[in-house]
């Protein structure tokens, strides 16, 4: 009988909200997890009892380069089939972009967009052809559908995520790995708020799938939950 190859996903930022639902998905679905935190006491360290040796916690700043790299050597030699970058603060989101300051401005530019593409391109190596890398964009990224504006700086962070993700996909030599952005639509966490449509279990699970179905698929997509094409 043919042995079942173990699946691995690493989920970089899943402390709580999305990424803690990644994280929680994946394991229902069997999958050997690595994720990430910043702390040593978070709602994910609470799943580890029930996931066993299933569930590999480490430690990262995403904002800290050096913890980036230390990551790396860490997992060097393990082979990775989804890598799945989330991200995300979202600072002053009422206010315009002429009342921000610039220290919100360029701390949500770092954390959303250019610490998000130094996980990519330091850990890109461990992914397998055929893998997934994958980041946590946003609807409110595209800039096609901004109609009515809000969320002023956030969305600008997220829109440069994308644009730095299809400037990675275009120096890619021959495309081996499925590049998605997604965007899980406005949900009930910390940053989403109460008053967000929809709640982590009607989204999460969803963008599991989607991953799952485009794996194998190279280049690069900006998709949503139902795995429908998100205007750039």
């Amino acid at each position: 009988m043919a042995t079942i190859k173990e699946q691995t996903a690493l989920i970089v930022g899943a402390s709580r909200g999305l990424g803690l639902a990644l994280a929680s998905e994946y394991l229902k679905r069997g999958w050997q997890v690595i994720a990430t935190v910043r702390g040593s006491s978070t709602p994910l360290h609470d799943l580890k009892p029930s996931a066993g040796d299933r569930l590999e916690i480490e430690h990262l700043d995403i904002d800290v380069p050096g913890d980036i790299e230390a990551l790396q050597r860490r997992l060097a030699g393990r082979t990775l089939d989804v890598l799945f970058v989330n991200a995300g603060i979202a600072i002053d989101s009422e206010k315009t972009i002429g009342e921000i300051s610039t220290e919100a401005f360029t701390r949500m530019m770092v954390t959303n967009a250019l610490s998000p593409m130094r996980v990519v391109e330091t850990l890109d190596s461990l992914v397998a052809p055929g893998g997934v890398i994958a980041a946590m964009s946003s609807g409110l990224a595209s800039i096609g559908n901004n109609t009515g504006g809000g969320w002023e700086a956030y969305r600008a962070s997220k829109a440069a995520l994308n644009t730095l993700m299809r400037s990675y996909a275009a120096r890619q030599p021959v495309p081996t790995r499925t590049l998605l952005l997604m965007a899980p639509g406005w949900v009930r966490t910390d940053m989403g708020g109460q008053g967000a449509a929809l709640e982590v279990n009607e989204s999460i699970p969803l963008v599991v799938d989607v991953v799952t179905r485009q794996t194998g698929y190279s280049g690069l997509q900006y998709l949503n939950r139902l795995g429908e094409t998100v205007p750039w």
